[in-house]
């Protein structure tokens, strides 16, 4: 069974911005590689292109596309591959719109095209997020982990996996 994965209002606009403001740098690069001449300002110049192209480009592989549950297996796709969680150890599935609420990024991805990596907040603690839209949590809790996940149908998303599992 497939899931999407839509954007939420705030993916929209963090990865518009920070696009944006990428542009931005990449065309003062080019400004500046257009107006110099020595052989360490041209290095400066180039590196205010290359680096701000290459940040969306790495970003958008770790891109959410969307949820596939095949027998007790989530397969969550990527942009060109997919991460895999078994849920032969799952403990509990549960929506829930405020999981990642006044979180905090320990490692990962904030906003650029998804919300991904590992991230703490009072409520659940530390755990790991592979989302688009807060507001579509679930939370996953395994016996050593906690993933929340967004699918465009959340209810639909725990019910399937409460049939698949036995929860």
């Amino acid at each position: 069974m497939r899931f999407g994965a839509p954007w939420s209002t705030s993916v929209k606009t963090i990865t518009i911005l920070v696009i944006a403001t990428l542009g931005f740098v990449v065309a003062v690069g080019i400004f500046l590689l257009v107006g110099v001449g020595s052989g360490s300002s041209i290095l400066i110049a180039l590196a205010t292109i290359v680096i701000p192209v290459l940040i969306p480009i790495a970003s958008a592989f770790w891109m959410i596309r969307g949820y596939v549950l095949e027998g007790e297996t989530l397969s969550i796709q990527r942009l060109g591959w997919q991460s895999m969680l078994d849920l032969k150890e799952l403990v509990s599935a549960e929506v829930d719109p405020e999981a990642m609420a006044r979180s905090h990024r320990t490692f990962g991805i904030g906003g650029l095209f998804c919300f991904y990596g590992r991230f703490t907040n009072k409520k659940l603690g530390a755990y790991r997020a592979y989302a688009t839209d807060p507001k579509r949590s679930v939370v996953l809790k395994f016996q050593d982990q906690t993933v929340v996940v967004s699918p465009d149908r959340p209810d639909d998303f725990v019910e399937c996996i409460k049939d698949r599992t036995g929860l």
